[in-house]
């Protein structure tokens, strides 16, 4: 049994052959002691993130209202975070509130239960989930975007409307689709490359 100065290790296994494989060192005493990576010299700044990993990016850009675009990430398990674009006007003139009352009927009231999330709201792609108003009182609709039924919408973006800027983070609702709609759910939407060429229009 070693000490390391952390923690002891058992040597009684431990053979010439197994033994190169293990990251040890002598020290000046002329012990062998184990040495532990450093996490830091193995970080990777362009590691891809979770919304980069596990979401696909697409985008809704409604018709004649090109400076309205929102962003759908849709999971491979069919959940979609639906929110803003980044360059959604509303950002531009600055979100001073959130509000999930439209008209008579309050989104933030929605209940689910199961894995099949029995009991959510019933949603068409141009459903509003949500009210945007900004600091010159112009008021937008989020839209679902895709037809499904409505898991939960995102309350802390009522109380920080900031959260709406950092993706993924920021959604405003998550919406289930049908598992029969999906694909024609993602063509109707534009990927990411198509996305960035209208932008660029």
């Amino acid at each position: 049994m070693e000490d390391t100065g952390f923690f002891s290790i058992s040597t009684d296994n431990v053979t010439p052959g197994n033994r190169s494989e293990m990251i040890w060192y002598e020290d000046q005493s002329g012990n062998d002691c184990l040495k532990v990576p450093s996490i830091v010299n193995d970080f990777n700044a362009n590691y891809p993130s979770i919304m980069d990993r596990f979401y696909t990016k697409l985008y809704h850009v409604p018709t004649n209202k090109p400076d309205e675009s929102q962003q759908v990430l849709f999971h491979s398990n069919r959940i979609c975070l639906v929110g803003l674009a980044k360059d959604h006007v509303a950002f531009q003139k600055g979100i001073r509130s959130v509000s999930f009352e439209v008209g008579k009927c309050d989104r933030s009231e929605n209940k689910v239960s199961g894995r099949k999330k029995s009991g959510g709201m019933i949603l068409q792609a141009d459903s509003t989930i949500a009210l945007v108003t900004c600091q010159d009182d112009t008021v937008y609709k989020i839209r679902s975007c895709v037809q499904g039924k409505l898991v939960e919408v995102n309350d802390r973006i009522t109380a920080d409307p900031e959260l709406m800027k950092i993706e993924g983070e920021g959604y405003v609702a998550v919406v289930m689709p049908k598992i029969e709609h999906c694909t024609t759910m993602k063509a109707k939407l534009l990927s990411y490359d198509a996305y960035q060429t209208i932008k660029l229009q």
